[in-house]
């Protein structure tokens, strides 16, 4: 099959690419797992991450992606859950034991075992991919494959830093980024009535944001119009962090919802912290959030912008992704369905 794979992690734009278009052999459904043909592949920043290096190498040669929508073609043992031909989602989170004090405890995201698509195991970037089927989801039918790759991912994620940002009923929220994830939380939130504030370095982003609905857009570095109830780092920038607090209002909460980011630099106690102010982070999600998300996404119609790629074209992609200026999320079509 055709698949990309990361060679030697890296910039993305350097002169020699981490990545490499080759052939590698069709992947073997083990004990629980099911073989997909991906029809399509969400483009995540978190990729970029995988293939730059800022995330450490778990498996060499690793086939990026885990915004992954395909069809069942082949079951493996000890497997009921689909029928072959059954379309279903592939998410970042592939696997958790289950028996750890977190597992137990609900906390499955914080499992010290987890395994994730596209970093410890071959992706979606590719003809096919194989899954625990425990660890997929099924795509309501209102959604087509492209549309429905980035809610794997991008809306799952930005799903439980909208939680995680505690935002009040009728509140304040601010967006810092706004790629695939932050325009899905946008929609999100405005559907509940929330006021919807975009911070990012994009003009053609902020423009978009402007677009959906937010009540306001500006610079990355720039204060809000009004202080924030809550706020969310999608960008994965150390350096924003003391203005996001310094926006906040009294009693509101930063969740910066990346896999990585550069260092925080100092806090001032006064100007940051103080007035009960809360700082968190988010760590991929649960398999509940999945499953809660992709049923809001269906009630309330929520749709990601997409630009389609071919399979062969996940390297620009990707450059697109790493400029910073996306309008909605970039999607991978790999094969009809």
């Amino acid at each position: 099959m055709k698949a990309w794979e990361v060679v030697k992690p890296g910039p993305i734009d350097g002169a020699q690419s981490p990545l490499r278009f080759t052939t590698k052999p069709v992947p073997v459904q083990q004990r629980g797992e099911v073989l997909v043909r991906v029809i399509a592949c969400g483009v995540c920043h978190t990729d970029l991450h995988v293939a730059e290096g800022d995330l450490p190498v778990h498996q060499d040669h690793v086939t990026p992606g885990h915004e992954i929508v395909g069809k069942v073609v082949k079951n493996g043992p000890d497997t009921s859950r689909f029928k072959l031909g059954d379309r279903i989602g592939i998410p970042w989170l592939r696997w958790t034991c289950g028996v750890c004090e977190y597992c137990r405890a609900g906390k499955e995201n914080l499992c010290p075992n987890s395994l994730y698509t596209g970093w410890d195991h071959d992706g979606g970037y590719a003809e096919y991919v194989t899954v625990p089927e425990g660890f997929a989801y099924r795509i309501p039918e209102r959604f087509d494959s492209l549309t429905a790759a980035p809610l794997l991912c991008a809306g799952i994620i930005g799903y439980r830093a909208f939680e995680r940002a505690n935002v009040p009923a009728g509140g304040s929220l601010g967006l810092y980024g706004f790629g695939g994830s932050a325009h899905l939380t946008a929609q999100l939130a405005m559907d509940q009535g929330i006021e919807v504030h975009v911070l990012t370095r994009g003009e053609d982003a902020r423009q978009f944001a402007l677009q959906l609905g937010a009540a306001s857009a500006n610079g990355a570095y720039d204060l809000p119009p009004v202080k924030l109830d809550s706020a969310i780092i999608y960008a994965p920038v150390g350096d924003i962090v003391p203005k996001a607090l310094e926006a906040l209002k009294p009693g509101g909460t930063l969740a910066m919802a990346g896999i990585h980011s550069t260092d925080i630099p100092a806090l001032s106690y006064t100007d940051h912290i103080f007035h009960e102010k809360n700082l968190t982070s988010v760590e991929s999600n649960t398999r509940r959030d999945g499953e809660e998300f992709l049923r809001l996404a269906d009630r309330l119609d929520i749709h990601p912008e997409i630009h389609e790629y071919p399979l062969a074209d996940a390297q620009k992609a990707l450059e697109y992704v790493s400029h910073g200026d996306i309008k909605g999320a970039c999607v991978l079509r790999v094969s009809e369905g």
